[in-house]
C-alpha cells in the first residue's frame, strides 16, 4: 500500500496564508492552535485597521516567545493610541519578560510615547515610574533631562530617585546643577543617593 507524504507544519500554514489574507481572517489566525499560524497572522495584520487592540489581547495570553516578538514588532509598526496604552497596560503585568518586552517597544516609540511620559512618571505606582525612567533611556527626546530633574525634585521614592538620578549622571547638563544640590539635601540620610549625586555632580563639572 502506497503511503501519502504529509505536508510538514509550515507549509500548510504558508500555504493558508496566501489563502486568507482578508483582515478577519488574520484577526481568527490569532487564535490558531499551531503558533506558526499566529506568528503569520500577527505579522500582516500590520495592514489592518483597528487591530491594536486585538494584538495586545493576544500578547497578554501569548506563551510562545517568537509569536510574541512579532505581536510587538507589528504594534510598534502600528503605533497608534491604542497599541501605546496596551504596551503600557503591559508595564504592570505579573509577568517580568513581558514587562521588559514593553519597556523595549516603548523605546521604539519616542514621538508616540513622549505626549504621555508626564503621565506615566507621575503614576501612582513606583514600578511604573521607574520603568518610565527606563524606557528614557533610550527616547532621545529634548524633555529627557527636564523629565529626570523633575523626578529628582518631585519624587518620593529612593528607588525612582535613583534610578533617574543614574541617567541624569549621564545626560544631564548645567540646567541639573542646582536640582542635584537640592535633591543631595533632601535625601541626606541615604548613601547611595549622596554616592550618585556627587558622580552626577563630577561629571557635568568635567563636560
Amino acid at each position: 500500500m502506497a503511503f501519502i507524504k504529509k505536508q510538514n507544519t509550515e507549509s500548510v500554514v504558508q500555504e493558508e496564508r496566501q489563502q486568507a489574507r482578508a483582515c478577519p481572517d488574520l484577526l481568527a489566525g490569532l487564535e490558531a492552535v499551531n503558533p506558526t499560524a499566529r506568528r503569520w497572522a500577527a505579522r500582516d495584520l500590520v495592514n489592518c485597521p483597528d487591530v491594536a487592540a486585538a494584538l495586545v489581547d493576544r500578547l497578554k495570553r501569548e506563551g510562545d516567545l517568537s509569536v510574541r516578538e512579532v505581536i510587538l514588532t507589528t504594534l510598534t509598526r502600528l503605533g497608534d493610541s491604542i497599541a501605546v496604552a496596551g504596551l503600557v497596560d503591559c508595564l504592570r503585568s505579573e509577568d517580568a519578560a513581558l514587562r521588559n518586552e514593553a519597556i523595549e517597544a516603548m523605546k521604539q516609540l519616542p514621538d508616540e510615547v513622549a505626549p504621555i511620559m508626564q503621565g506615566l512618571l507621575a503614576d501612582t505606582d513606583p514600578d511604573v515610574r521607574i520603568f518610565a525612567v527606563n524606557i528614557l533611556e533610550s527616547l532621545r527626546h529634548p524633555d529627557v533631562e527636564a523629565w529626570l530633574i523633575d523626578v529628582i525634585e518631585t519624587d518620593p521614592h529612593v528607588n525612582v530617585c535613583g534610578t533617574a538620578l543614574d541617567l541624569l549622571s549621564e545626560v544631564g547638563t548645567e540646567a541639573a546643577l542646582e536640582p542635584l544640590a537640592r535633591f543631595k539635601a533632601r535625601f541626606a540620610d541615604e548613601p547611595y543617593i549622596q554616592f550618585a549625586a556627587e558622580l552626577a555632580l563630577s561629571r557635568i563639572h568635567e563636560d
